[in-house]
């Protein structure tokens, strides 16, 4: 009498592996696409946050801010088109004269300087360049505080940014 043998083989069949295998490889693909467009993100907003424009509104920001808070609300001067800012403060927190002046407008070439010197005999000590790419500029004085209206357009990115300061002395 013969007895029948049956393969009992263990493992998988070609099918079975070509399954798995096209399922691992839209999950290897799904987890690819994933982190490359995160990576993009990523980069888009590091590129943002720090880019020219940004930096340089924030850095705008912080000098208008400082120079203003030490200012005097007694000499100050706006032009008609608000496109310049003039105001005077104490080079001595002790002395009770205001003897320095502090100039902030638009230059021809698209930049925003600061310009620094004594008020009488009127005399410029010093020209600082606070950010480039300003496509606008506007000043307006409301109360004891001054207002900066700024954009900074830099070809690929525009940003506008307004900074209030309110004058201490």
């Amino acid at each position: 009498m013969r007895k029948n043998k049956t393969n009992n083989h263990k493992g998988f069949t070609i099918v079975e592996m070509m399954v798995a295998s096209v399922i691992a490889v839209i999950l290897v693909l799904s987890l690819a696409i994933a982190l490359c467009d995160s990576q993009r993100g990523w980069n888009s907003m590091y590129n943002r946050v720090y880019s020219d424009v940004v930096t340089g509104t924030q850095i705008a920001d912080r000098t208008f801010d400082r120079i203003v808070r030490k200012s005097s609300t007694v000499y100050y001067q706006i032009d008609a088109d608000g496109e310049c800012l003039e105001v005077c403060y104490y080079a001595d927190p002790n002395s009770a004269l205001i003897d320095r002046y502090a100039r902030f407008y638009k230059s021809d070439d698209g930049k925003l300087c600061v310009e620094h010197g004594k008020r009488n005999p009127r005399e410029t000590l010093n020209i600082e360049t606070i950010c480039e790419n300003v496509s606008f500029c506007s000043f307006k004085q409301m109360g004891r505080s001054f207002q900066m209206v700024l954009t900074l357009d830099s070809g690929k990115e525009e940003l506008t940014t307004v900074t209030s300061a309110v004058v201490h002395n």
